[in-house]
């Protein structure tokens, strides 16, 4: 496998799984108290879309990073072409292809399979950008997989592969499973510089009507908001985490 060429101090096998499983911090740099400014990311895992939060977003003129799916992509035709419409404020980045975390080992995430080895760590990372390519005609730079944790050696290899792993410091949703007004209240309550994590997919859910909410309560604060693509210096990158994958990896 050429990955294993490249990276030989690297042990790509469930039996190299590290005891802590890595959740990657990312931050922005701050805008200062006369523009501060965030990060908004929101995962579309699966399913459908909230349009309450995409309506939202293109009525007020508001950049978001949108994390998709193969598995949104081919359900969701009218929301990808709502984003095509508007590549002013939406950036397309990659999910996965099937929504699995990039885990080694069998042992569940948040309830869901991982991928447990290298090659399908790959194949999900590789099918999701493939997928963005094919249904809205652009290349991913970033991947954040299910459940946004991941084993040291899958970041290690992801990077490889030529992503940057999006992170985040605010989790507006938990899964898209918080009442609104918590949801509201979260990222209502975001700082200068946060990368903020939210889902997008879950329109029968009570969360998606406090994205909607939390987000203008920003905007009424003054925030700006910005994709990760136009980001040009980060708080916080995650670089850690690779030296730390590297480290796991080749003990």
């Amino acid at each position: 496998m050429r990955f294993l060429l490249v990276l030989p101090l690297l042990l790509w096998s469930g039996s190299a799984l590290a005891d802590t499983l890595r959740e990657p911090r990312l931050t922005i740099a701050q805008g200062g108290p006369e523009r501060p400014q965030v990060a908004l990311t929101l995962d579309a895992c699966m399913g459908h879309t909230d349009m309450r939060i995409l309506d939202t977003l293109v009525e007020n003129r508001i950049p978001a990073t949108i994390f998709v799916t193969a598995r949104w992509l081919s359900r969701n035709a009218d929301a990808v072409a709502i984003l095509r419409a508007h590549p002013e404020l939406f950036e397309i980045e990659d999910h996965g292809a099937q929504h699995i975390p990039a885990v080694l080992g069998d042992k569940p995430v948040y309830g869901i399979k991982p991928a447990g080895t290298a090659d399908a760590i790959k194949a999900e990372v590789e099918g999701g950008q493939l997928a963005i390519l094919h249904n809205a005609g652009v290349r991913s730079q970033w991947y954040r997989d299910a459940t946004a944790v991941y084993s040291p050696e899958a970041l290690a290899l992801i990077r490889h592969l030529g992503f940057r792993v999006a992170g985040y410091s605010l989790n507006g949703d938990q899964g898209a499973s918080l009442p609104a007004a918590t949801v509201a209240q979260r990222i209502a309550s975001a700082r200068d510089g946060d990368v903020i994590i939210a889902h997008i997919n879950q329109p029968k859910r009570s969360s998606g009507k406090g994205v909607a909410e939390g987000i203008m309560a920003l905007k009424a604060r003054g925030f700006t908001f910005v994709r990760l693509e136009d980001v040009t210096t980060f708080g916080d990158d995650g670089e850690s985490d690779l030296r730390d994958a590297v480290q796991a990896a080749s003990r």
